[in-house]
């Protein structure tokens, strides 16, 4: 049991499961965020256009079942305005980091053997 726990732990403490959990709690707020900017302010504007304030209102009757294709549009509307938020801030932290200075690694030093051929080279020249 004890090494069952230590195996746990270690999983548990690896940077890549701590990264996925943060991100799973701002996603989830973020989530919140994007919901309220679609239902509150987006869907309000589109339904002045529409004469609804929803689209989740629109269904037709076949028979005695009720289609809600009103649900779907909303949904599919939703996952559009979701999907070009987060495209935007991908783009946007993307170039926040192609924008910062990188200064390249500096060279090598010579190995050992370079040195001697460069000094060889450097009396022979001077024979020359």
């Amino acid at each position: 049991m004890k090494k069952f726990l230590e195996e746990f732990k270690a999983f548990a403490m690896r940077g890549n499961v701590m990264d996925l959990a943060v991100g799973v709690i701002v996603g989830g707020a973020f989530g919140s965020i994007t919901s309220s900017l679609i239902d509150d302010i987006i869907m309000p504007v589109v339904g002045i256009f529409v004469s609804q304030a929803s689209f989740a209102d629109l269904s037709v009757q076949i028979g005695g079942a009720v289609i809600t294709y009103g649900n779907f549009i909303q949904a599919v509307l939703n996952f559009l305005i979701m999907a070009f938020v987060v495209f935007c801030m991908v783009k946007a932290i993307n170039k926040l980091h192609h924008n910062t200075p990188q200064t390249p690694p500096p060279p090598p030093a010579p190995s050992k053997e370079e040195q001697l051929l460069t000094e060889i080279r450097d009396l022979l020249k001077e024979k020359g």
